[in-house]
């Protein structure tokens, strides 16, 4: 159990809220502000009106607006404060930053890497962003799964952030998958409708189900190639996926449900067909995000951005290769 200290110090703190901070809720900007307070805190000093906003109590749910004054009384952090992400992981992440301007930043996320800090994980991809630029407003624009690679948007300030987060509600941005699956695809482009309930576990985590009572998620799916299995082997399909929504863990449970499990997914997945993966080499789900387009915050122009596959899922390839392909698909673009 970590101990506590008083933050930053015994004084009371009053901050001026800028431009670029005003519109989010103030327990959303207090957990980024008093970095290391355990949430539960900061939820009880909120409820007993030790913070106030221009001088008055507030609820969690408030929206900040421009020039309010914030009241920050003592509060307590735990004393190992903000892990730094070691070296090496800050010059892994550095050298796959794929695109970068004075609004937006596209990285080519590594595996296994969160995005953020959370529950058992000391730093995440957001973490070693603002290591790597400290004192710049960094943002996650979506998020990607721990074992899921590819390019991820960040925002460079919060009305950049706003501005994507719009163009997500919009349909705007377009996000392609590629993706490894159990069996042989007969289906053709298919558009899947399955409706995605989210729950948080035991342990912190979150988790999702197929149900008629969630919030409809939709992928279309274009296979690309098909893979020949064998006497110990399962058939496989690499495939191209487009997300119409962005639910938690949508394509795996998606994929999940029309009988075609992701190659190497834990949680979801099949587990003969993911010993078979391991056995060819495959230590991880094999997602990756392979291409994002979006209109640029500034002016609205649509910019896309592409990250190859990572060095271990093209040998996973090479090696299905080495079976036979059985058949090769034309493909057209997801729309």
């Amino acid at each position: 159990m970590p101990s506590f200290q008083q933050f930053p110090s015994s004084k009371v703190q009053y901050v001026r809220i800028a431009r670029d901070e005003a519109g989010q809720r103030i327990d959303n900007f207090l957990i980024r502000w008093l970095k290391g307070v355990p949430k539960s805190h900061i939820y009880r000093v909120l409820r007993k009106g030790e913070i106030r906003v221009n001088k008055g109590r507030i609820k969690p749910a408030y929206k900040l607006a421009v020039n309010d004054e914030v009241r920050l009384p003592p509060v307590r952090y735990a004393e190992r404060g903000v892990y730094r992400p070691p070296d090496n992981v800050l010059a892994k992440i550095e050298s796959r930053i794929v695109y970068e301007d004075d609004r937006i930043m596209v990285l080519n996320k590594p595996p296994d890497l969160a995005v953020h800090a959370g529950s058992g994980v000391n730093y995440g991809v957001i973490d070693a962003l603002r290591s790597l630029q400290p004192g710049k407003s960094l943002f996650l624009v979506h998020r990607l799964d721990r074992e899921t690679s590819g390019c991820l948007l960040i925002a460079r300030d919060r009305p950049a952030m706003l501005s994507l987060h719009k163009a997500i509600r919009d349909g705007e941005i377009d996000k392609y998958y590629t993706a490894l699956l159990m069996g042989n695809w007969r289906r053709g482009k298919q558009m899947i409708d399955i409706s995605l309930q989210r729950h948080r576990n035991r342990n912190g985590g979150c988790s999702a189900q197929a149900s008629a009572k969630g919030k409809r998620a939709v992928s279309i799916f274009h296979p690309l190639r098909e893979y020949a299995g064998g006497e110990h082997a399962t058939t496989a399909t690499l495939v191209k996926i487009k997300l119409v929504t962005g639910r938690t863990h949508q394509i795996r449970i998606h994929a999940r449900e029309i009988g075609h499990p992701l190659a190497g997914d834990c949680r979801y997945g099949n587990s003969r067909f993911n010993r078979e993966m391991k056995a060819n080499g495959l230590r991880r789900a094999f997602l990756h995000a392979g291409s994002v387009e979006f209109p640029h915050p500034d002016d609205g122009r649509k910019i896309r951005i592409e990250s190859l596959l990572d060095e271990d899922l093209q040998q996973i390839l090479s090696r299905l290769q080495e079976r036979k392909i059985i058949r090769h698909h034309e493909y057209h673009k997801v729309v």
